[in-house]
Protein backbone atom coordinates (compact mmCIF):
# COMPACT_ATOMS: atom_id res chain seq x y z
CA UNK A 1 0.00 0.00 0.00
CA UNK A 2 1.36 3.36 -0.99
CA UNK A 3 1.82 6.20 1.43
CA UNK A 4 -0.91 8.18 -0.42
CA UNK A 5 -3.44 5.36 -0.10
CA UNK A 6 -2.59 4.89 3.58
CA UNK A 7 -3.06 8.60 4.17
CA UNK A 8 -6.44 8.56 2.42
CA UNK A 9 -7.59 5.60 4.48
CA UNK A 10 -6.37 7.21 7.69
CA UNK A 11 -8.13 10.50 6.94
CA UNK A 12 -11.28 8.67 5.95
CA UNK A 13 -11.18 6.66 9.17
CA UNK A 14 -10.71 9.79 11.27
CA UNK A 15 -13.56 11.50 9.41
CA UNK A 16 -15.87 8.56 10.03
CA UNK A 17 -14.89 8.46 13.71
CA UNK A 18 -15.52 12.17 14.29
CA UNK A 19 -18.79 12.04 12.33
CA UNK A 20 -19.99 9.19 14.52
CA UNK A 21 -18.87 11.05 17.65
CA UNK A 22 -20.73 14.20 16.59
CA UNK A 23 -23.86 12.17 15.85
CA UNK A 24 -23.78 10.61 19.30
CA UNK A 25 -23.09 13.98 20.95
CA UNK A 26 -25.95 15.59 19.03
CA UNK A 27 -28.35 12.91 20.19
CA UNK A 28 -27.19 13.01 23.80
CA UNK A 29 -26.79 16.78 24.20
CA UNK A 30 -29.58 18.06 21.98
CA UNK A 31 -31.92 20.53 23.66
CA UNK A 32 -35.36 20.39 22.11
CA UNK A 33 -36.76 23.85 21.35
CA UNK A 34 -40.28 24.55 22.47
CA UNK A 35 -42.31 24.84 19.23
CA UNK A 36 -44.23 27.75 20.74
CA UNK A 37 -41.13 29.94 20.38
CA UNK A 38 -41.45 29.78 16.61
CA UNK A 39 -45.20 30.40 16.75
CA UNK A 40 -44.77 33.44 18.99
CA UNK A 41 -41.99 34.75 16.76
CA UNK A 42 -44.26 34.40 13.71
CA UNK A 43 -46.91 36.48 15.49
CA UNK A 44 -44.50 39.36 16.09
CA UNK A 45 -44.01 42.22 13.60
CA UNK A 46 -40.36 41.36 12.96
CA UNK A 47 -39.08 44.88 13.59
CA UNK A 48 -36.23 43.61 15.81
CA UNK A 49 -36.18 47.07 17.35
CA UNK A 50 -35.45 46.10 20.94
CA UNK A 51 -38.27 48.24 22.37
CA UNK A 52 -39.49 45.21 24.33
CA UNK A 53 -36.19 45.12 26.22
CA UNK A 54 -34.84 42.10 24.33
CA UNK A 55 -32.23 41.89 21.58
CA UNK A 56 -34.85 41.16 18.93
CA UNK A 57 -38.11 39.41 18.18
CA UNK A 58 -36.64 35.90 18.50
CA UNK A 59 -35.21 36.67 21.94
CA UNK A 60 -38.52 38.20 23.02
CA UNK A 61 -40.41 35.14 21.77
CA UNK A 62 -38.18 32.89 23.86
CA UNK A 63 -38.75 35.18 26.84
CA UNK A 64 -42.51 34.89 26.43
CA UNK A 65 -42.40 31.09 26.31
CA UNK A 66 -40.12 30.85 29.35
CA UNK A 67 -42.36 33.24 31.28
CA UNK A 68 -39.80 36.04 31.53
CA UNK A 69 -41.60 38.42 29.14
CA UNK A 70 -45.29 39.39 29.12
CA UNK A 71 -47.42 38.37 26.16
CA UNK A 72 -48.34 42.02 25.60
CA UNK A 73 -44.75 43.23 25.83
CA UNK A 74 -44.30 44.15 22.14
CA UNK A 75 -45.06 47.89 21.82
CA UNK A 76 -44.75 47.86 18.03
CA UNK A 77 -47.35 45.14 17.46
CA UNK A 78 -49.91 46.66 19.79
CA UNK A 79 -53.06 44.94 20.96
CA UNK A 80 -53.53 42.74 17.87
CA UNK A 81 -50.05 41.30 18.29
CA UNK A 82 -50.61 40.77 22.01
CA UNK A 83 -53.81 38.88 21.28
CA UNK A 84 -52.05 36.63 18.75
CA UNK A 85 -49.20 35.87 21.16
CA UNK A 86 -51.68 35.21 23.97
CA UNK A 87 -53.53 32.68 21.81
CA UNK A 88 -50.29 30.78 21.24
CA UNK A 89 -49.62 30.74 24.98
CA UNK A 90 -53.22 29.98 25.91
CA UNK A 91 -53.58 32.98 28.21
CA UNK A 92 -55.46 36.27 28.30
CA UNK A 93 -53.50 39.14 26.72
CA UNK A 94 -55.04 41.82 28.87
CA UNK A 95 -54.96 45.43 27.73
CA UNK A 96 -51.65 46.45 26.17
CA UNK A 97 -50.74 49.96 27.32
CA UNK A 98 -49.72 51.97 24.28
CA UNK A 99 -46.51 53.96 24.65
CA UNK A 100 -45.12 56.81 22.57
CA UNK A 101 -41.97 58.89 22.70
CA UNK A 102 -41.87 62.33 24.25
CA UNK A 103 -39.22 64.96 23.55
CA UNK A 104 -37.84 66.47 26.75
CA UNK A 105 -36.64 69.73 25.26
CA UNK A 106 -38.26 73.04 24.32
CA UNK A 107 -35.06 74.68 23.10
CA UNK A 108 -36.35 76.06 19.82
CA UNK A 109 -34.31 78.44 17.71
CA UNK A 110 -36.29 81.30 19.26
CA UNK A 111 -35.36 80.58 22.89
CA UNK A 112 -32.10 78.60 22.81
CA UNK A 113 -29.06 80.81 22.42
CA UNK A 114 -26.04 80.00 20.26
CA UNK A 115 -22.51 80.03 21.57
CA UNK A 116 -20.85 80.23 18.14
CA UNK A 117 -21.36 79.56 14.45
CA UNK A 118 -21.09 75.88 13.57
CA UNK A 119 -20.16 74.72 10.09
CA UNK A 120 -19.33 71.06 10.71
CA UNK A 121 -21.29 67.86 10.02
CA UNK A 122 -24.97 68.18 10.87
CA UNK A 123 -25.46 64.76 12.49
CA UNK A 124 -26.27 65.11 16.19
CA UNK A 125 -23.87 62.34 17.20
CA UNK A 126 -20.97 64.13 15.49
CA UNK A 127 -21.93 67.56 16.80
CA UNK A 128 -22.11 66.23 20.34
CA UNK A 129 -18.78 64.46 20.00
CA UNK A 130 -16.81 67.22 18.27
CA UNK A 131 -17.86 70.52 19.79
CA UNK A 132 -21.44 70.30 20.97
CA UNK A 133 -22.72 72.16 17.92
CA UNK A 134 -23.72 75.78 18.01
CA UNK A 135 -26.13 75.80 20.94
CA UNK A 136 -25.00 77.19 24.27
CA UNK A 137 -26.96 74.54 26.17
CA UNK A 138 -24.93 71.35 26.38
CA UNK A 139 -28.06 69.36 27.28
CA UNK A 140 -30.50 70.49 24.59
CA UNK A 141 -31.53 69.25 21.15
CA UNK A 142 -28.86 69.73 18.50
CA UNK A 143 -31.35 69.73 15.62
CA UNK A 144 -29.38 67.39 13.37
CA UNK A 145 -32.27 64.99 12.82
CA UNK A 146 -30.58 61.71 13.77
CA UNK A 147 -33.88 60.71 15.39
CA UNK A 148 -35.78 61.33 12.16
CA UNK A 149 -33.28 59.31 10.13
CA UNK A 150 -33.65 56.18 12.29
CA UNK A 151 -37.46 56.24 12.55
CA UNK A 152 -38.83 53.60 10.16
CA UNK A 153 -42.45 54.53 10.78
CA UNK A 154 -42.54 58.20 9.72
CA UNK A 155 -43.38 59.27 13.26
CA UNK A 156 -40.74 62.02 13.41
CA UNK A 157 -39.80 64.99 11.29
CA UNK A 158 -37.82 68.15 11.91
CA UNK A 159 -40.05 71.14 12.56
CA UNK A 160 -39.44 74.70 11.39
CA UNK A 161 -38.39 75.72 14.90
CA UNK A 162 -35.39 73.36 14.88
CA UNK A 163 -36.91 70.64 17.06
CA UNK A 164 -38.24 67.23 15.97
CA UNK A 165 -42.01 66.78 15.87
CA UNK A 166 -43.52 63.52 17.13
CA UNK A 167 -46.62 62.17 15.38
CA UNK A 168 -48.30 60.12 18.09
CA UNK A 169 -50.57 58.18 15.72
CA UNK A 170 -47.55 56.82 13.84
CA UNK A 171 -45.25 56.21 16.81
CA UNK A 172 -44.81 52.52 17.64
CA UNK A 173 -42.53 53.03 20.65
CA UNK A 174 -39.75 51.15 18.88
CA UNK A 175 -37.26 53.34 20.81
CA UNK A 176 -34.93 53.82 17.84
CA UNK A 177 -34.93 57.57 18.44
CA UNK A 178 -34.29 57.03 22.15
CA UNK A 179 -31.11 55.18 21.26
CA UNK A 180 -30.07 57.56 18.47
CA UNK A 181 -30.28 60.80 20.48
CA UNK A 182 -26.83 61.48 21.98
CA UNK A 183 -28.37 63.69 24.66
CA UNK A 184 -31.08 61.28 25.85
CA UNK A 185 -33.88 63.72 25.11
CA UNK A 186 -36.46 61.12 24.11
CA UNK A 187 -38.39 59.08 26.67
CA UNK A 188 -41.06 56.41 26.29
CA UNK A 189 -44.28 57.08 28.19
CA UNK A 190 -47.88 55.87 28.18
CA UNK A 191 -49.78 57.81 25.54
CA UNK A 192 -52.11 59.36 28.13
CA UNK A 193 -49.21 60.78 30.18
CA UNK A 194 -48.73 64.43 29.24
CA UNK A 195 -47.34 66.25 32.28
CA UNK A 196 -43.57 66.68 32.16
CA UNK A 197 -40.51 68.76 32.88
CA UNK A 198 -39.49 69.51 29.30
CA UNK A 199 -35.80 69.94 30.02
CA UNK A 200 -32.70 67.90 30.79
CA UNK A 201 -30.32 70.68 31.79
CA UNK A 202 -28.22 69.99 34.85
CA UNK A 203 -26.36 73.29 34.77
CA UNK A 204 -26.51 75.78 37.59
CA UNK A 205 -29.46 78.22 37.44
CA UNK A 206 -27.45 81.12 36.01
CA UNK A 207 -25.90 79.00 33.24
CA UNK A 208 -29.21 77.32 32.36
CA UNK A 209 -31.08 80.60 32.16
CA UNK A 210 -28.36 82.23 30.05
CA UNK A 211 -28.34 79.34 27.59
CA UNK A 212 -32.09 78.84 27.09
CA UNK A 213 -35.17 80.81 28.05
CA UNK A 214 -37.14 77.55 28.38
CA UNK A 215 -34.68 75.76 30.68
CA UNK A 216 -35.47 74.36 34.10
CA UNK A 217 -33.41 76.36 36.59
CA UNK A 218 -34.00 74.02 39.53
CA UNK A 219 -35.68 76.76 41.58
CA UNK A 220 -37.68 74.12 43.47
CA UNK A 221 -41.03 75.90 43.56
CA UNK A 222 -42.80 72.99 41.87
CA UNK A 223 -41.05 70.49 44.16
CA UNK A 224 -42.09 72.28 47.34
CA UNK A 225 -45.74 72.19 46.30
CA UNK A 226 -45.77 68.60 45.00
CA UNK A 227 -46.09 66.63 48.26
CA UNK A 228 -42.86 64.83 47.43
CA UNK A 229 -43.78 63.85 43.87
CA UNK A 230 -41.13 66.21 42.44
CA UNK A 231 -37.53 66.34 43.60
CA UNK A 232 -34.59 68.45 42.48
CA UNK A 233 -31.68 66.32 41.26
CA UNK A 234 -28.53 67.92 39.85
CA UNK A 235 -30.35 71.22 39.39
CA UNK A 236 -33.28 69.63 37.51
CA UNK A 237 -36.86 68.99 38.61
CA UNK A 238 -37.65 65.27 38.32
CA UNK A 239 -41.24 63.98 38.42
CA UNK A 240 -42.44 60.75 40.02
CA UNK A 241 -45.26 60.10 37.57
CA UNK A 242 -46.86 57.48 39.81
CA UNK A 243 -47.34 60.04 42.59
CA UNK A 244 -47.79 63.41 40.87
CA UNK A 245 -51.00 65.40 41.10
CA UNK A 246 -50.57 68.09 38.43
CA UNK A 247 -53.52 70.10 39.75
CA UNK A 248 -51.58 71.21 42.85
CA UNK A 249 -48.48 72.39 40.98
CA UNK A 250 -48.34 76.21 40.63
CA UNK A 251 -47.46 76.24 36.93
CA UNK A 252 -47.88 80.00 36.75
CA UNK A 253 -44.86 80.41 39.03
CA UNK A 254 -42.48 78.60 36.65
CA UNK A 255 -40.90 81.59 34.94
CA UNK A 256 -39.51 79.53 32.04
CA UNK A 257 -42.56 77.27 31.56
CA UNK A 258 -40.24 74.28 31.75
CA UNK A 259 -42.89 72.21 33.54
CA UNK A 260 -46.38 71.73 32.21
CA UNK A 261 -48.68 69.88 29.85
CA UNK A 262 -47.74 68.56 26.44
CA UNK A 263 -51.17 69.53 25.13
CA UNK A 264 -53.29 72.37 26.48
CA UNK A 265 -55.67 71.19 29.16
CA UNK A 266 -59.30 72.29 29.18
CA UNK A 267 -60.27 74.79 31.83
CA UNK A 268 -62.21 73.20 34.69
CA UNK A 269 -65.90 73.79 34.41
CA UNK A 270 -67.55 75.05 37.57
CA UNK A 271 -70.53 72.94 38.63
CA UNK A 272 -73.89 74.47 37.97
CA UNK A 273 -75.65 75.75 41.05
CA UNK A 274 -79.38 75.18 41.04
CA UNK A 275 -81.36 78.32 41.54
CA UNK A 276 -83.45 78.51 44.66
CA UNK A 277 -87.05 78.03 43.74
CA UNK A 278 -89.21 81.06 44.31
CA UNK A 279 -91.25 80.81 47.49
CA UNK A 280 -94.92 79.95 46.92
Amino acid sequence: MTILAASILAMGGLGAFFAAALAVADKKLRVEEDPRIGLVNDALPGANCGACGYAGCAAFAEGVVTGEAPVNGCPVGGQDCADDVARVMGVDAGAAVRHVVRLMCQGTAAVAKNKADYAGPSECAIQDLVSGGSKACQWGCLGGGDCVDVCNFGALEMGPDGLPVVYEDLCTACAACVTACPRDLFELHPVDREFFVFCKSQDDPKTSKAACAAACTGCGICARKSNGAIVIENGLAVINHDEIDPSIIPLEKCKTNAIGWLHPQPEPVAPEVAENPAPE
